[in-house]
């Protein structure tokens, strides 16, 4: 390990960043590291602005990535090498694509082609307590409180606890899950048994299983949470409720699923059902020729049309 990742694992550490977020920031000043095969320290700031550009430009990587990569190099540059004038200039740009959610349909031939019952039981889990990867993997036993039905999420982002749902339903899937694995703390243990599940393993449970049941949505594990959210909010849940659960910091950002829920959709009327449009029947085919009015016979006169009523002095019928 290079002295100067060294400090800057040691600056995130004293400013309680999440292991997701040093990992994170590590490889993403790496991957400028090998970009130019030099040391960042080295690198002048037109040249990381270049990298930058590249991503956007070239890579066209997702408007998060670049933010993150962005982040991880101001701090980089700032914090550790104590430029602070150091400045991109560049306008960090919000991901504009929603979430994607799973029908209850869908989401049982999910749990149903997983391979094994710990991947069927951690997609479930995460699904029924609307976690993040990082807060299911990390789950124990002791953090389940089953009199209280309640999943109590230590250290999720940012370093907050909260309480979630216990499924009644999760509850006896879980407990048949601990006895045939004879677990001892972790509820989705590495093959040591000494600590949680990788990250990576993680993922690839839930693509193996999208994969099998053939699933096209979905961008993750962390499309089941999207799923727990937006069907709380379609069984009538207030958002506020949901926030709580979720663990978000900003209602706003609840607020996004708002966007996706299809009870909300569903009850709306576009306003081109509002148009007095002639039936379908009605409307000619186009090409098709428009039938020619009736002519009378040559030498003779068409009978006047008859006045409408109240335009020959009479008052109108009826």
């Amino acid at each position: 390990m290079t002295p100067l990742r060294q400090r800057m694992i040691r600056e995130m550490e004293l400013r309680r960043f999440s292991p997701t977020t040093i990992d994170s920031y590590l490889r993403a000043v790496a991957d400028l590291a090998a970009h130019y095969r030099r040391s960042p320290d080295q690198l002048s700031l037109e040249e990381v602005r270049s990298y930058l550009h590249g991503l956007m430009v070239q890579r066209r990587l997702a408007p998060a990535t670049c933010n993150l990569r962005a982040a991880a190099i101001t701090f980089l540059y700032r914090e550790v090498l104590g430029r602070a004038a150091f400045d991109l200039k560049i306008r960090r740009k919000q991901g504009g694509k929603l979430p994607e959610v799973y029908s209850q349909e869908e989401l049982v031939r999910l749990f149903n082609a997983a391979v094994d019952l710990q991947q069927r039981v951690l997609l479930m889990t995460a699904y029924a307590a609307g976690l993040r990867l990082m807060e299911v993997r990390r789950l124990r036993a002791r953090h389940i409180h089953s009199q209280r039905m309640l999943i109590h999420v230590q250290q999720g982002k940012g370093g907050r606890d909260r309480y979630t749902l216990l499924s009644a339903n999760l509850l006896q899937e879980l407990r048949r899950y601990w006895k045939e694995y004879r677990l001892r703390d972790w509820l989705f243990p590495n093959k040591t048994g000494d600590g949680p599940l990788s990250r990576s393993v993680a993922q690839k449970m839930f693509y193996s299983a999208k994969r099998r049941a053939e699933l096209t949505r979905g961008r993750g594990l962390h499309t089941l949470r999207h799923c727990f959210a937006t069907h709380l909010l379609e069984a009538g849940v207030n958002l506020r409720t949901i926030q709580v659960l979720l663990g978000h910091k900003n209602i706003n950002t609840t607020a996004l699923y708002l966007h996706v829920t299809q009870k909300q959709l569903t009850q709306l009327h576009s306003p081109f059902d509002l148009l007095r449009l002639p039936r379908p029947q009605d409307v000619p085919e186009p090409g098709a020729e428009t039938p020619p009015v009736p002519q009378p016979p040559s030498g003779e006169v068409a009978p006047p049309k008859p006045p409408s009523p109240g335009q020959d002095g009479t008052p109108p019928q009826g």
